[in-house]
């Protein structure tokens, strides 16, 4: 199993590489490029109208392979079901932006009604298919939260408290890539270390190896699609790719029970995701700034650090946090 896995996430990696050039041409063409925000740092109105919705040849790489390799257990499914469904919420927003021509797309109150709707759906396959137990397990502490408060509609029994915290986990994972993706590369790279160490827990510690061969694929898209987003990017991701990647390490964590873990794990989405919520309690309790500008990695940029320097360190932080939280996980299943 393992030389399957590796296979796919190769795959997945040369088929981002393959079909790259020609996708960004066809974006080229069709003039599908990003609109900056009139309130971003100042290098970045360069960048205005490269291609966007890189998305799309991310989730056509990651589903080739594995639809071919896959076992299609319930939870691998559930992985996908939930990128596959974020990364729509993604295109709807990256197309609202550019048939408007205009940096704002769907409504922060729409995308979280949508948000809701797909951890619904994903708790009821967590607990009716997989066979998940609706807790929340601490791991760090040893210990579970009792989250079974059932409901019955009908024929279907619903745990509306362990929805609440999955809506939690997906929300706050697939806005969080979301604000990380703001420099050439840095949420593809942070995406794929974060993934990498999902796919050694699912393989190395659990066997569950069809959802390791999922998260295989997922890392080998990341990595393939940074041949063309590593600076100067050729392509944008877009809120296709970043929503869609974010969605996939929610459900991965679910699928893993490892909802607390990711706060770790995920630490880097965590550090950009805090920073805009500070920078804004401050500004309206204070009428002061913490930061330069936020996400933090635009703090640093007008502190004059090179993109580049950014985004390699932040992939260091990625790495070191998703290495705590994987040591974490394997001590908690001794």
């Amino acid at each position: 199993m393992l030389g399957e896995i590796l296979i796919a996430g190769m795959a997945s990696l040369l088929i981002c590489i393959f079909l790259g050039p020609k996708f960004i041409e066809f974006l080229r063409e069709q003039e599908f490029g990003q609109h900056i925000r009139e309130d971003g740092p100042e290098g970045h109105h360069a960048k205005a109208g490269t291609p966007t919705m890189g998305g799309l040849i991310m989730f056509v790489a990651i589903a080739v392979p594995f639809l071919i390799l896959g076992d299609y257990d319930a939870a691998s499914l559930a992985v996908l079901a939930t990128a596959l469904a974020c990364a729509g919420l993604g295109f709807l927003d990256d197309w609202t932006k550019i048939s408007h021509r205009r940096s704002l797309g769907v409504s922060a109150r729409h995308k979280l009604l949508i948000q809701a709707l797909i951890a619904i759906g994903l708790s009821y396959v967590a607990t009716e298919y997989v066979g998940l137990l609706p807790q929340l397990k601490l791991r760090v502490f040893d210990a579970a939260v009792d989250l079974n408060v059932p409901i019955e509609i009908g024929s279907l029994t619903l745990q509306p408290v362990y929805a609440a915290l999955i809506f939690l986990v997906v929300a706050g994972a697939s806005n969080g890539v979301n604000l990380t993706d703001g420099l050439d590369g840095l949420a593809a790279g942070c995406c794929a270390i974060v993934l990498l160490a999902f796919t050694a827990m699912c393989f190395i510690t659990t066997g569950q190896e069809d959802l390791a061969l999922l998260a295989s694929c997922l890392v080998g898209a990341c990595v393939g699609f940074l041949w063309f987003n590593s600076f100067p990017a050729g392509i944008f991701m877009g809120d296709t790719g970043s929503l869609g990647m974010g969605g996939a390490i929610a459900a991965l964590a679910v699928m893993t029970q490892t909802e607390v873990l990711l706060l770790i794990i995920g630490g880097i989405f965590v550090i950009e995701a805090l920073s805009v919520a500070i920078q804004v309690f401050a500004f309206q309790r204070f009428r002061r700034r913490v930061f330069l500008m936020a996400p933090v990695h635009h703090h640093f940029e007008l502190m004059a650090w090179s993109e580049t320097k950014i985004i390699l360190r932040f992939w260091i932080v990625a790495a070191i946090c998703s290495a705590i939280g994987f040591t974490l996980y394997q001590q908690s299943l001794v």
